[in-house]
């Protein structure tokens, strides 16, 4: 099966150049993001292949134009969601409440 997220596997994209010394991390919430996404891991309600199914539900379109640590945020709101720890509506309103909290310019 070939999806979005099979991108690296599939011929004719080229190699992926690592750039020497650049940072993991570009931005803190990705940080943020990947540290919630293994710290909830370890309260065992999921597992490693659990948690790569559910980055690979995000719609072909948003994948494409989304990095990385979306992907991996996007896979732990599915996850608390369909478990019941969070809510979508919960997780809008902080969303829209750490937006407003921007620059204009930043957002």
């Amino acid at each position: 099966m070939n999806g979005m997220h099979d991108l690296g596997g599939m011929d004719g994209f080229g190699a992926v150049d690592r750039i020497p010394g650049e940072a993991v991390f570009q931005h803190e919430w990705e940080r943020r993001a990947f540290a919630l996404t293994l710290a909830m891991g370890a309260r065992a309600q999921w597992n490693l292949d659990m948690s790569r199914y559910a980055r690979e539900q995000m719609s072909p379109s948003h994948y494409l134009l989304s990095s990385y640590y979306e992907h991996w945020l996007h896979g732990l709101e599915h996850l608390m969601i369909e478990r019941g720890l969070v809510s979508a509506a919960e997780i809008s309103a902080r969303e829209a409440e750490l937006c407003s909290s921007l620059p204009h310019d930043a957002a």
